[in-house]
């Protein structure tokens, strides 16, 4: 990383190194869309700040960390990072964003227990119909975006993701019509087509979330109830330990 901004600086980077929870994939690679050796690797962590930058002056609401300059456009092998604190995460899925949803169905994600409990617990009370229009705002903003391919293929691949989710409860990663996507993303499907696919996609969206198998409303109380019990075990596990490595320099000395 070649300049700071304030989401990128070492006291961000510490934290995020230092205490995250969850850590996975959430581009084309984890998608299964990637067109030969183009993509580059895009990563979402979930880290649980100290207490400082919660009930202190001081605040977390995100680490960023590009392995290009500000600007540049990533290329094979760079790296994007963003890692949320377990709260501002927790809001997003909440009310759906598609791409911190990803979070809780990406394979060979590194968790600590927090982590694990997190994926198994959180779907109970985080996933609804919300998603919905989420999902449809993300699609239209892609489909404004531009007369580009990989804009045109992340427009596709909201609509297929969206209505599986409003479906059955889950995101498929990689995803089962990547084909499609592919397509897509290499002219074999043009864009008009991809529009057609898009506005199809969009109006099966806008039919599900009155009847999608999930809740009409996440369980916020739930939500609220763990994320305030994770954060106290947190905090009490980490006091702990740094107790007894006091300890233990008192008594090597």
């Amino acid at each position: 990383m070649t300049g700071w901004t304030r989401h990128s600086t070492p006291e961000f980077a510490a934290i995020a190194a230092e205490h995250s929870i969850l850590r996975c994939e959430i581009g084309s690679r984890l998608h299964g869309t990637t067109v030969g050796d183009t993509g580059d690797r895009d990563e979402l962590g979930i880290c649980v700040e100290p207490p400082e930058y919660v009930i202190g002056l001081r605040t977390f609401e995100q680490y960023i960390h590009r392995s290009v300059p500000e600007g540049v456009r990533s290329g094979p092998g760079d790296l994007d990072l963003t890692v949320y604190s377990l709260r501002k995460w927790m809001r997003l899925a909440l009310d759906g964003n598609p791409t911190v949803l990803l979070a809780l169905f990406a394979p060979d994600a590194t968790v600590t227990p927090l982590g694990a409990e997190l994926l198994a617990e959180g779907p109970s009370f985080i996933l609804s119909r919300r998603a919905a229009d989420r999902f449809i705002g993300y699609l239209r903003a892609q489909r404004d975006r531009g007369q580009t391919p990989k804009a045109a293929g992340h427009m596709v691949r909201l609509g297929l993701q969206g209505a599986e989710l409003l479906e059955t409860g889950r995101i498929t990663l990689p995803m089962p019509r990547r084909d499609v996507i592919v397509a897509i993303r290499t002219g074999e499907i043009g864009r008009e087509e991809a529009l057609a696919m898009a506005a199809r996609l969009e109006g099966r969206l806008a039919e599900l979330a009155p009847v999608s198998v999930l809740p009409e409303h996440p369980d916020e109380a739930r939500a609220d109830a763990w994320l305030v019990d994770a954060y106290r075990r947190t905090w009490a596990s980490n006091q702990v330990e740094e107790t007894a490595d006091a300890r233990t320099v008192r008594a090597i000395r």
